[in-house]
């Protein structure tokens, strides 16, 4: 799997543009991946704030990966369009029967494709080999476009989850 996303963005939007990002759990099949872009694609054609267009983007990234982004330098976004972009995604749940909204399943890059682990089987998985420090990780907190291109996806040891593994040292 290609881990090439970057030039796939907007470089017309601000480096502090907003970013969500609403992981699955599982991959979509082609049909529906094909469906959920001209979704994507109808929302942010369709985006408003207090009346104004936002200037917005989104896509599916990884067949798994719904990244929404709204460059503020052009237009603010509300709590009403931020609603519509919930919305959005909660129409995606329901209509293909999946799991949006799961912040506690972590997603790695693990033997060329994407792997989900529950957050409670972390130490778990690295104590047992699965993960290592160099593990990729989808850090879905990030929040602006800039993260997005620079600490989306990045080795377990330079992201949060650092802290959350006790490396086990034999002495």
């Amino acid at each position: 799997m290609n881990l090439e996303y970057k030039y796939l963005l907007d470089g017309n939007f601000h480096a502090d543009s907003r970013v969500w990002i609403y992981q699955c759990n599982r991959l979509f099949s082609v049909t529906e991946a094909l469906e959920i872009e001209e979704l994507l694609k109808e929302f942010t054609m369709q985006w408003k704030s207090h009346g104004t267009p936002v200037k917005g983007e989104a896509h599916l990234f990884f067949g798994q990966f719904i990244v929404l982004i709204a460059d503020e330098t052009a237009t603010g976004v509300s709590g009403c369009s931020t609603d519509s972009s919930v919305r959005l995604i909660k129409d995606i749940d329901q209509r293909f029967d999946v799991n949006m909204f799961d912040r506690t399943t972590l997603a790695f890059f693990v033997e060329d494709k994407v792997q989900l682990l529950p957050m409670s089987q972390l130490q778990y998985a690295f104590d047992n080999g699965f993960i290592n420090a160099e593990t990729l990780y989808f850090n879905n907190l990030v929040q602006s476009k800039e993260e997005l291109e620079s600490k989306w996806i990045v080795p377990i040891k330079d992201s949060w989850l650092r802290s959350r593994i006790k490396l086990n040292v034999e002495g």
